[in-house]
């Protein structure tokens, strides 16, 4: 049967050498068939690797939170009766966390396929280890509401959920309403509520701190359009 490589992303420009092993660039150079979640995105990836891989001789499917699973079932159907292997590639980071490639993964299971998973960055384990915050009782919720009453609710939720389970709640948000995110935090939260904001991972910029509600308040952070891990506890 053939194999699944499960291949993570860079979460910052111009970071291969820092972020990912050898491993990555041996995969890619012998694999020509990828399920991606922005083809544009992964063929700048694999060129900027600078493998011998031939960019237009590579076959990418698409796989996003739009695409119907019937396509994906038939496309991994027809590799798997052509014994082909074939990398999942996502956005940024890890395919399969917080990511539409674990369909995929599922489907590769049932028709016997090897599964690999590769080292590299997570955007999500990264703010969890630099947190501080509990990393043996955690859960991840991916976005919240877009809505304003409703996000409130549910980050009283979460912070309830915190405090009883004295368990790390973490989320995220789209960049461009990162800080309309940040300041509904500070308005919902109680002053003693620890907050982790874990933005830019890896890049040279990067930045992680955590502070109580309460200490946020004297220094909001500009976080408008950079990628940001938000965690309470």
């Amino acid at each position: 049967m053939p194999t699944l490589f499960l291949i993570p992303t860079l979460l910052a420009d111009d970071t291969f050498h820092q972020v990912l092993p050898p491993r990555i660039r041996d995969v890619i150079e012998d694999t020509d068939t990828y399920f991606v979640e922005n083809t544009r995105s992964a063929r700048r990836f694999i060129s900027g690797l600078k493998t011998s891989r031939v960019i237009d001789e590579t076959t990418f499917f698409d796989l996003d939170k739009d695409t119907p699973p019937a396509d994906t079932r038939r496309q991994i159907q027809e590799l798997t009766e052509r014994k082909r292997n074939a990398g999942v590639l996502s956005e940024a980071g890890c395919p399969g966390v917080a990511d539409p490639g674990a369909t995929l993964v599922g489907m590769a299971h049932t028709l016997g396929w090897r599964v690999e998973p590769l080292v590299g960055p997570s955007a999500i384990l990264l703010a969890l280890m630099a947190s501080g915050l509990s990393g043996q009782s955690f859960v991840f919720h991916g976005y919240l509401p877009i809505d304003k009453q409703e996000r409130i609710r549910t980050l009283r939720y979460l912070e309830k959920e915190a405090q009883q389970r004295q368990q790390t709640q973490i989320f995220m948000e789209t960049p461009y309403r990162n800080d309309a995110l940040f300041t509904d935090i500070l308005a919902s939260c109680q002053a003693n509520t620890r907050l982790c904001v874990a933005c830019n991972l890896t890049a040279p910029d990067a930045f992680v701190r955590t502070l109580t509600i309460r200490e946020w308040k004297t220094q909001v952070p500009d976080l408008r359009k950079k990628p940001t891990v938000f965690l309470l506890l």
